[in-house]
């Protein structure tokens, strides 16, 4: 019997935010195996499906586990949150792939995309990602601060829109102020700022400010931050959060 593995993102926490695909994805699986947090998310099991959890920090055991379940025959799902392409599951998979036998390079294996938790947070606050923008994880797990930090220069000096994933946890709670601080010596102090938390669940809420008052305590590991270029922009609105966006064209750009 010829097996299966498909990784998929079970998005950003609202059920209905898991694409059909995804969803189509874990009902043929014999198998399921994730983080147990995100696959706690898949709520229904047919009969004989088995699901195998495991700790946020084995990713590689994770994906050789998948492998060879599928190498055996069985039909996997990987169950990431968000976009399993975005700081998740697929990469150590294809990582595991690589490093290991011949034969998992003859695997049918598929990516299933998801809503990853930067597209739920812009989206919880307007159009901040309308022009030019990138991603940094702040985690140092798996690539040095120094890395961090040089990245997010590069990144400030071109003036993209920044999305910082993981940007604090207990073991290093010092580093979002870090960031920040590095941010204020590149870009204005008026730099528009948004902290989103727990974005396309039904517990989000969401912080605009500036980067010159901008307080890292505001934020957690649930928390996506949105850092503006000189072309986003504040909306006000009576009563309400301003909605944020960039623009999409910049000044004398087609002349």
């Amino acid at each position: 019997m010829t097996g299966t593995l498909t990784i998929v993102g079970v998005g950003p926490g609202a059920p209905e935010l898991i694409t059909p695909a995804a969803s189509a994805a874990i009902a043929r699986a014999t198998d399921l195996i994730g983080y147990g947090p995100y696959l706690d998310r898949v709520t229904t099991l047919r009969a004989g499906q088995l699901r195998h959890a495991s700790d946020n920090r084995v990713e590689l055991d994770r994906a050789r586990h998948a492998l060879q379940l599928a190498s055996d025959g069985r039909h996997v799902a990987v169950v990431s949150g968000g976009d399993p392409g975005v700081f998740a599951m697929a990469a150590a998979v294809f990582e595991a792939v690589e490093a290991g036998p011949p034969d998992w390079r003859d695997l049918d294996i598929r990516v299933e995309p998801g809503v990853t938790a930067m597209l739920a947070a812009a989206a919880e606050v307007g159009a901040p990602l309308g022009g030019d923008f990138c991603a940094i994880s702040l985690s140092d797990n798996l690539k040095s601060w120094a890395t961090i930090q040089r990245r997010l220069e590069a990144a400030a000096g071109a003036d993209f829109v920044i999305a910082l994933y993981n940007p604090i946890s207990k073991a290093r709670p010092h580093q979002l102020g870090e960031a920040f601080a590095l941010l204020r010596r590149i870009k204005p102090p008026t730099t528009i700022v948004a902290l989103v938390r727990a974005a396309g669940s039904g517990d989000v809420g969401a912080i605009i400010t500036s980067l010159a008052e901008v307080d890292p305590a505001k934020a957690d590991m649930r928390t996506l931050v949105l850092i503006g270029s000189t072309a986003t922009r504040l909306i006000a609105r009576h009563g309400k959060s301003p909605f944020v966006y960039t623009l999409r064209r910049e000044a004398g750009a087609g002349r």
